[in-house]
């Protein structure tokens, strides 16, 4: 725990440690009665385990600041099920398990930027760009004509992750996906060709 804090100084996006477990401030309101004291209505959600939580804190009461660094990172390659990233200010290599990217692993390709959060030295989450340009390396011949019919079919990306396209994507197709919203496609980036 690097220092604490109090309650008069939390805002959004926060993070702060109790119980020894850091925490990510996503909604806080001070409430002033018109009797007895004031106090703090909170919501965190774990930076672990993702859990949310909404304790009600006096005012004034003080809480941790983890030991948190964010460092700015890119993915090399995947080996033995761990992910490895390097550090791109000193070249540092350091590895992430699967367990840990959660469905960021369906997005990494050699070479994309990541930033990677670090608390007391562990990688705890890997954050990605918004979206990410894919090649399409399966799906079923595009049909000429079917551009607007709304319907969909799955698509194999060089990542091995499966994404409904429209009918008019082809193998080989460059497609930028959603990484936020678990790999939505959003549009075509390039043809095959």
């Amino acid at each position: 725990m690097a220092g604490v804090i109090d309650t008069s100084e939390f805002r959004n996006g926060l993070k702060i440690e109790i119980d020894g477990e850091p925490f990510v401030i996503e909604y806080f309101q001070h409430v002033k009665p018109g009797k007895g004291s004031a106090f703090v209505r909170t919501k965190i959600r774990s930076l672990l385990s993702g859990r949310v939580l909404e304790p009600t804190m006096k005012s004034g009461d003080k809480v941790g600041v983890p030991d948190i660094e964010e460092k700015a990172m890119q993915f090399l390659y995947v080996q033995d099920g761990d992910y490895y990233f390097m550090d791109k200010r000193n070249f540092e290599q350091t590895f992430i398990g699967e367990k840990v990217l959660g469905d960021a692993k369906n997005f990494l390709k050699e070479n994309i930027d990541a930033d990677v959060l670090f608390w007391n030295g562990k990688a705890i989450a890997v954050t990605l760009p918004n979206s990410v340009d894919l090649k399409v390396t399966k799906c079923d011949p595009g049909v000429r004509g079917d551009t607007v019919s709304g319907a969909l079919k799955p698509a194999t990306l060089e990542t091995g992750f499966v994404v409904n396209v429209p009918l008019f994507i082809n193998e080989g197709d460059i497609l930028k996906i959603d990484t936020r919203e678990g790999g939505k496609y959003l549009t075509r980036v390039a043809t095959a060709g």
